[in-house]
């Protein structure tokens, strides 16, 4: 099987590819719309990050690709519903950036709050600027928190060992750490918020959530981060409430329109502004982390390619199947409707199969049922099962292959 990765993904990704016996091609950046199209026929497995978006044509022209590893948390650069029709497992990597994304977020507010980048500005400059006017220390501030998921609640523990105050707002039901305090609304957080750190998802209701009018309702001179989704601020309406000087500082790691490649000209409405730190979207983007993330990924690509197992999966079903570790495994995805497990079983029963074991889940449209068995079935009953009506697809596994 060939895989291609894309924009720079840790060679740790590329050890456990081919310790499976996988081809590997390894590239540093995105590729466009059209250069996917043209480069993925003949790929089964598809390594990508932020930058490279796979939309319903490029599904359509990759016909051999099985599995889509996203090398990060997100995920909003695929078009998941196109994915789920053809049968690609999408993976990414929820938990393994956790850490660098909380760690950059509490380097920001500190270096915020001290006025770091005017002052290492001046140095720099030869000027020497020895004054506490507008330097704070971070304890004692509060920490408003939008987005309460895996960073949101390390954030948190985090900023209370600084001493921070943390308040938090999600629209879902999540229980607060440590002492960090839920509130009821958006508007509540930001009336109470010293710094204000935006950690939501990349869903298409979250374009825009962060414009004008939340900008306005944050205290004066309150800090700002968004390390999250670029569309989900006005980053133009950010700027002119940085040049009113209601909004004291901030730091953006991530932006509507990036660069797909290293080295090209970045524009933003935010540059040389005072007190503002750019990121170029490295929340995640540690060592540690990147080679995680290439560890987790290409391990569950892997198990999808060699065992069907879908663990993890974001929008086949999961199926939590254990390592196929003798003889053969039938891998069936259809589509969720009354009768195909008992289909499936009539066939085993005709086929006179031994069935060692058998794991079955559903996900909205669609049903994943994996069957373990002693001996391999007959092509003809395999070939019953694949042609059926309400068949996605059929694999199938040898464990001494």
């Amino acid at each position: 099987m060939k895989v291609l990765l894309l924009e720079n993904i840790h060679p740790a990704a590329v050890e456990i590819l081919e310790g499976h016996g996988f081809d590997v091609e390894l590239r540093s950046g995105a590729l466009s719309e059209d250069e996917l199209v043209a480069t993925l026929p003949g790929v089964s497995l598809l390594g990508i990050r932020s930058n490279t978006h796979l939309t319903e044509r490029v599904f359509e022209a990759a016909t051999d690709l099985l599995a889509v590893g996203c090398f990060c948390i997100g995920t909003n650069q695929v078009d998941l519903g196109a994915a789920s029709k053809r049968g690609v497992a999408v993976f990414n990597a929820p938990y393994s950036n956790t850490r660098s994304v909380v760690e950059l977020v509490i380097g920001e507010i500190i270096a915020l709050g001290r006025r770091l980048t005017e002052k290492t500005q001046r140095m720099h400059e030869g000027i020497w600027d020895k004054s506490a006017q507008g330097s704070h220390e971070v304890r004692g501030r509060t920490l408003g928190i939008v987005g309460y998921g895996n960073i949101g609640t390390q954030l948190g523990n985090v900023a209370e060992a600084f001493g921070m105050r943390v308040i938090f707002y999600d629209t879902a039901d999540r229980l607060a750490h440590g002492n960090a305090q839920r509130m009821r609304s958006l508007d509540e957080l930001l009336a109470e918020a010293d710094v204000v750190s935006l950690h939501v998802d990349g869903r298409p209701g979250n374009a825009g959530m962060f414009g004008a009018e939340e900008l306005a309702k944050m205290k004066p001179r309150s800090l700002f981060i968004n390390a999250s989704r670029g569309m989900v601020v006005d980053d133009v309406a950010l700027r002119e409430h940085i040049l009113s000087g209601h909004i004291a500082g901030a730091a953006i790691d991530v932006f509507p329109v990036e660069p797909k490649a290293q080295g090209e000209t970045f524009e933003s409405v935010l540059r040389g502004l005072d007190n503002v730190i750019l990121t170029p979207h490295v929340g995640g983007s540690t060592q540690e982390a990147q080679e995680e993330i290439g560890y987790f990924v290409s391990a569950k690509l892997a198990a999808f390619a060699r065992q069907g197992r879908t663990e993890l999966s974001v929008n086949l079903p999961t199926v939590q199947a254990p390592e196929l570790e003798a003889g053969h495994r039938i891998g069936f995805l259809h589509d969720n409707v009354p009768g195909v497990l008992a289909s499936v079983n009539d066939l085993l029963a005709d086929a006179n199969a031994n069935v060692t074991g058998q794991y079955l889940s559903t996900r909205g449209q669609q049903g994943y049922v994996i069957t373990d068995t002693f001996d391999p079935l007959p092509q003809d009953a395999l070939a019953k099962l694949a042609e059926a009506d309400h068949s996605i697809w059929l694999r199938t596994w040898d464990a001494s292959v």
